[in-house]
């Protein structure tokens, strides 16, 4: 981990540590939604407006979250944790461990089968309340990201090995609108130059200049413990290989404020040369109060 992030992690520890008081009854259950694979609050593929915390707003929040995404050809499975201030600002990290596949290995002559990206974000809500307000909660957010090694980004044709993106995001919640259910939507707008969120470092020949990629979810609460929807992520094409966009459709059990359980299934379309990558996500998400 480079000293960068490891300075962004300091500031928020010595935060989080003097923080006057831990959320104890906070926001209604659900609300805080899931952890998002680069580490922010949000589902699982798409970053939130919402924060990754039941804090109100003389109050803060913590969480740790471990995902698992298994692919035909890959897996990749990703660490973090985050805190929440205030409902405000929310500070996050993750570390994604990316598993190739044997035939890549040898085709690019590599000496290791994982990459790994350390991943440091910040997001603040701008405005708004995901329940109470007329109009959706906004949000904006940062994430810095870092390759521990730059072998296969350039490989492939990447510019650099690390690379920040940049996102504003919607959320809201409408109460018994569907058939009596409570339905929450997302809609966020991402400027970022990531190949694969990253993991294929960012740039590349077809293209380096910053894109907008659209991305959105929807979630229907069958009940205060159970959430189903799909999630759908816009991807940019800056290397030769091709890339697709991402989808899924999830469940998640939220039991209490404690823990949430999501599994997905996924479909991830072209990954590095790889077709018709579609598998099962598993994550789990504890909250400390």
């Amino acid at each position: 981990m480079n000293n960068r992030i490891l300075k962004i992690l300091s500031v928020g520890c010595c935060f989080f540590a003097t923080a006057p008081s831990m959320a104890a009854d906070g926001k209604i259950l659900a609300t805080a939604g899931l952890s998002q694979v680069e580490g922010s609050g949000g589902g699982g593929l798409v970053p939130w407006a919402t924060l990754a915390g039941y804090d109100s707003q003389d109050e803060t929040a913590a969480s740790f979250f471990m995902s698992d995404v298994n692919v035909s050809d890959f897996r990749m499975t990703s660490i973090g944790v985050a805190t929440s201030f205030y409902d405000r600002v929310e500070l996050s990290y993750a570390q994604q461990t990316f598993v190739l596949p044997a035939s890549l290995i040898t085709g690019l002559s590599l000496t290791s089968e994982q990459i790994k990206q350390d991943i440091v974000g910040l997001k603040v809500r701008l405005y708004g309340d995901a329940v109470y307000s007329a109009y959706p909660q906004v949000s904006a957010g940062v994430q810095y990201k870092q390759l521990d090694s730059d072998t296969v980004a350039l490989k492939v044709g990447a510019k650099t090995d690390s690379g920040t993106d940049f996102y504003v995001a919607a959320t809201k919640v409408h109460l018994g609108a569907v058939a009596g259910y409570n339905l929450v939507w997302n809609v966020a707008a991402r400027a970022t130059k990531a190949n694969e969120m990253g993991l294929l470092g960012y740039g590349g020949s077809e293209n380096n200049s910053y894109q907008v990629m659209m991305e959105g979810s929807v979630g229907l609460l069958l009940s205060p413990n159970w959430v189903v929807g799909m999630e759908y992520r816009q991807k940019p094409n800056n290397l030769s290989i091709v890339e697709d966009d991402w989808t899924d459709v999830f469940v998640s059990y939220l039991p209490n404020k404690n823990v949430n359980i999501t599994a997905a299934y996924v479909d991830l379309g072209t990954v590095a040369t790889k077709k018709d990558q579609k598998g099962i996500y598993l994550s789990m998400t504890g909250y400390l109060w």
